[in-house]
């Protein structure tokens, strides 16, 4: 079964359109978001690996620093030049070596992680946002591409820049503080006593920029989901004659967008320039206080010159981890945005087989299904007979594509329930049912039709593999496609969703897929909505050939034409909020004459 599906962080009620990203909620969060490393192997590796590395860098400092102050120390006192000690130069042409192929290895191996992180973040997404149902993304669309795609990118900044600088300064600061401490103590607790100013105005600028990230990710999907909505209104403004309005829009978005950037880059270069400040008034006053004791002979000068050039590694990791801060809100901000999507509870697969919808029937049982202003449908009474043509019945917005969802398992209904009667009469409810082996049996058909992406040829192919030439010809005249053919090939590419051609020829390939398509039930939602009169007659021949066949055929219809080729029709209403005070009756079936 072929639908579209997808689910946003915090869906709003059915059938809103154009909605926007949901308001971002402050919560205190870990620099190291542990959801990110429990869930997602590639960013879990990534902490491991560069916490290693963050390791060898700081063996490698504390030994660089330690022979630069003996071959300092011999130099200036001893005047003996570093040649005279070899094994101390490769000892130190050595370490600077490794720390070099360190970082190489850490920037290398970080982009790759991260790009593995975001593949599989955002396949989460998307598998999970499936699984939820169409329910769950009404008028969210959008929202959820915009999170899928750009959304999870503010990933990649985070884990390459701030997650390594975070974790050297768990590594490689504490290990140049305990140096330190062993070489002159008094230079530690100089040291110990000035490092918390760093995170102390870390946290000063935080203050300034609190919420920024959350609001910047939140206008960014916003933008994206009202720029969706305009693009895939264009036709309908283009026909109307307003196609000219919408640049106003689209530039007022845009600004926003821009002053919300800006904003955030100028409190990040403010923050980087305290911090640099800090971290060198820092330094100084250990180097201040080493001169001094070196003048009047308190101090060796080979610790001395060690503690010099290990100063400023004590606060550059933590300096780092400053600068990166804005990456890292961005990141937290992603990060959240996902695992609001991904902590919505899916409906648990049942565990009984499908019965062969060829003899079996469907039936809905009261179903109610609360929609945005009332209830659609309300109470609704179908049975779907097989071999047979229902035509799906009543006014816009009655809940009659809501009640297909809940009769395949796609939507739970607040009351009634959904049953699959086998032949024998055995009855089974849907949300008891494997869901894959219903749906393998159905060929959904929806407004807008979901087609692969490939040839002309390689989309029909790909509804029943193995399927000869002359069946996929035949399917093509029988649904008016073949005029499609003549014009563009059988070869012509077409893009996601059948980009290239029109809605209306879209249709017709999505018509001789169903018609190409073994499954014995047929769902078909308003499939005349984009078509001429002229083809119309196409689609009620085919829906005829289908029931020749032996075929199920249910037809959600507001044109007559359709009805009146139907077997059984079954009319569902609405209760809206409004008409609370008038209850509406229940729904009814009957047979066509």
């Amino acid at each position: 079964m072929t639908t579209s599906i997808s689910r946003p962080p915090a869906p709003p009620p059915a059938g809103t359109a154009g909605a926007s990203a949901p308001t971002p909620k402050r919560a205190s969060r870990a620099p190291l978001d542990p959801r990110l490393v429990r869930e997602v192997r590639a960013a879990r590796s990534h902490v491991a690996r560069t916490t290693v590395l963050g390791l060898v860098q700081a063996g490698c400092v504390i030994t660089t620093a330690l022979v630069i102050g003996r071959l300092g120390a011999s130099l200036l006192v001893d005047r003996e030049l570093p040649q005279a000690a070899p094994a101390l130069l490769g000892v130190l042409a050595l370490a600077l070596a490794i720390r070099a192929l360190a970082v190489l290895v850490e920037q290398r191996t970080a982009h790759r992680a991260a790009t593995d992180a975001i593949a599989q973040l955002r396949s989460r997404i998307v598998s999970h946002a499936a699984q939820l149902g169409p329910r769950s993304s009404a008028g969210r669309g959008a929202d959820l591409t915009a999170l899928a795609t750009t959304g999870v990118e503010n990933l990649r900044p985070y884990l390459v820049g701030y997650v390594p600088q975070l974790l050297l300064s768990l590594t490689v600061t504490p290990l140049c503080l305990l140096t330190i401490g062993l070489l002159d103590l008094t230079s530690a607790l100089i040291a110990l006593f000035t490092l918390p100013l760093v995170p102390l105005f870390m946290i000063l600028v935080g203050k300034l920029t609190v919420g920024r990230s959350e609001r910047l990710l939140a206008d960014m999907r916003t933008m994206w989901a009202q720029m969706l909505d305009l693009v895939d209104g264009l036709p309908t403004l283009r026909a109307l004659g307003r196609e000219k309005g919408p640049e106003k829009v689209v530039r007022s978005l845009g600004d926003r967008h821009r002053a919300s950037t800006m904003g955030s880059l100028k409190y990040a270069f403010l923050s980087g320039m305290v911090l640099e400040l800090l971290a060198t008034l820092c330094v100084a006053l250990i180097a201040v206080s080493i001169g001094m004791r070196l003048v009047y002979g308190h101090m060796d000068l080979a610790p001395a010159l060690a503690v010099l050039v290990l100063a400023p590694e004590v606060y550059q990791p933590l300096r780092n981890v400053g600068s990166q801060y804005h990456s890292s809100t961005d990141g937290l901000a992603a990060v959240t945005a996902a695992f609001e999507v991904l902590d919505e509870p899916v409906t648990a697969d049942g565990r009984t087989e499908a019965p062969d919808l060829r003899t079996a029937t469907l039936a809905l049982r009261g179903v109610t299904v609360a929609s945005r202003d009332g209830l659609a449908p309300y109470r609704a009474e179908v049975t779907v007979r097989p071999g047979r043509v229902l035509a799906l019945t009543g006014p816009s917005g009655s809940g009659k594509t809501t009640a297909v969802h809940v009769m395949l398992g796609l939507l739970e209904p607040a009351e009634g329930r959904a049953e699959v009667i086998a032949a024998d009469g055995t009855a089974v409810d849907v949300r008891e049912l494997r869901r894959r082996s219903l749906w393998d049996q159905v060929a959904l058909l929806p407004q807008r039709p979901v087609l692969p992406a490939g040839t002309i040829r390689s989309v029909l192919l790909s509804a029943r593999p193995g399927t000869s030439e002359g069946e996929v010809a035949r399917a093509a005249a029988a649904t008016g496609l073949d005029a499609v053919v003549a014009e563009r090939g059988w070869d012509a590419d077409l893009g996601r969703a059948g980009a290239g051609i029109s809605l209306g020829e879209r249709q017709r390939l999505a018509l001789a897929r169903a018609m190409l398509s073994p499954a014995p039930l047929v769902v078909l939602d308003e499939p005349t909505a984009h078509l001429d009169g002229a083809t119309e007659q196409v689609v009620l021949d085919l829906i005829a050939d289908l029931r020749r066949q032996g075929r199920t055929v249910v037809v959600i219809a507001h044109r007559s034409r359709l009805v009146d080729i139907a077997d059984d029709v079954a009319e569902v209403q609405a209760r809206h909020t409004r008409d609370a005070e008038h209850p509406a009756g229940h729904e009814h079936q009957e047979v066509a004459p």
